[in-house]
This record gives structure tokens, C-alpha cells and sequence, in this order.
């Protein structure tokens, strides 16, 4: 399967061709200005560089993350996909960032995703779970082993750490185009029904730590 997949979530855009486990070609723009803006260059030249071949899906990352990012990364994916009559397929920001985790890093563990929000919140992202921005000061003590993801990542791993929790800070800061088409291309391997591509957006600010994760 070939995937043209585009991320624009966090402080990075970026578009990558991707064919059964392999990249065939990427490119990426950092800053915290311009990302969205940049991302139809970023897919043409991804696409000009993979012999502009009509791609089985798009994949696109969903959130959470910045709100003109994640609209302009679906507005595009959306006109691409319905252009080329190929399937639209939404990635989570913590799925990313999982798939670009090795095999040992998760093993055992739950990955949480912890992304940066406005005015000092966090955005905590669980498996089967809907985003939650809360405070730092709320973050819930996990039941078991968890690695943690994402550009809050480390703040998080110090203040689970000190207060007890076993949490494996890891290596995966913001997500990648190839990371979201892994993501995508796992997902329909096992059999999980595609994702909507809307936006996901964390639930308003906790007032209390949200429970564990049965």
C-alpha cells in the first residue's frame, strides 16, 4: 500500500510518501510560524520526488495539536484524497507518536502523549481515551508502567517521577508524516476501522486528575 501522509499537529510540517514499511521520500519544516502555510509545497515535492503515482490513501493527523495546523492539514488532505478518489484516514498525535517508538520502548508499557497547550495547560492523550487539557499539577499518577510522548513530554516524566510512577521518558518529541503513515498503515493491518479525518480536540480544562486507565 502506498500512502501520501501530512502532519501539521505541532510546532513541525511535514508530508512523506510511504510504501509498504519504506519511505520514498519527505520533507519537513520546523517552527512555531508558517508550518501550515508551508504543507501543500511540502506534499508536491514529496509527490514529484515518488514519480507523482496516485496513492492508495491519504493519511492525516487528527490531534491533538494547534488549531490552524490540524485544519489546514485536513483541509488538504480532504482535496487531495477526494481529488485522487482514495480514502481519507485520520492518525492521533499519540498514534504518530507511538509509531515512531521502537518495539522495546512500548513493550509493557501504555504510551501516553503529552503535548504543550496555550497558557500553561497540557494536553494528556491515552489509549481509548479523549484528550484531556489540565494543569500540570493534575496529571494522574498512571497504574501501571507508562512511556511518555510528546513536547511536554519531559516536564511530565519529572513530575510523575517525583511523585512515584513508573514512567519511561522517550526519545519521540513531535510527530512525522512517516510516523502517521505507519500509524494508519498498522491500523488497517489489524483490522481497526479507519479513523474520521476531524479534528481532535482535547476536553476543557480538568478540575480534577482525570481516573486511570483500566
Amino acid at each position: 500500500m502506498q500512502l501520501l501522509a501530512l502532519d501539521a499537529a505541532l510546532s513541525c510540517a511535514s508530508a512523506a510518501l510511504w510504501r509498504d514499511g519504506a519511505v520514498l521520500a519527505e520533507a519537513s519544516r520546523e517552527g512555531s510560524r508558517g508550518q501550515p502555510a508551508a504543507l501543500p509545497a511540502l506534499a508536491d515535492s514529496v509527490l514529484r520526488e515518488g514519480g507523482n503515482v496516485r496513492p492508495d490513501a491519504v493519511a492525516v493527523s487528527i490531534g491533538p495539536g494547534g488549531f490552524t495546523g490540524l485544519r489546514a492539514a485536513i483541509a488538504l488532505g480532504r482535496g487531495l484524497a477526494d481529488g485522487w478518489g482514495v480514502p481519507l484516514l485520520g492518525v492521533t498525535t499519540g498514534e504518530a507518536l507511538a509509531a515512531a517508538l521502537p518495539a522495546h520502548r512500548t513493550e509493557g508499557r501504555t504510551p501516553w502523549s503529552v503535548t504543550l497547550a496555550g497558557r500553561g495547560g497540557l494536553v494528556l492523550e491515552r489509549p481509548d481515551e479523549a484528550p484531556a487539557l489540565l494543569e500540570e499539577a493534575a496529571l494522574p499518577v498512571p497504574p501501571g508502567p507508562v512511556v511518555l510522548m510528546g513536547d511536554a513530554a519531559p516536564q511530565a516524566a519529572a513530575r510523575l517521577l517525583a511523585r512515584g510512577a513508573n514512567a519511561l521518558l522517550s526519545e519521540a518529541r513531535l510527530p512525522q508524516a512517516r510516523h502517521v503513515a505507519a500509524a494508519a498503515a498498522r491500523r488497517l493491518s489489524e483490522g481497526s476501522p479507519p479513523r474520521p479525518a476531524a479534528p481532535l480536540y482535547a476536553e476543557p480544562l480538568a478540575l480534577r486528575p482525570p481516573g486511570p486507565v483500566g
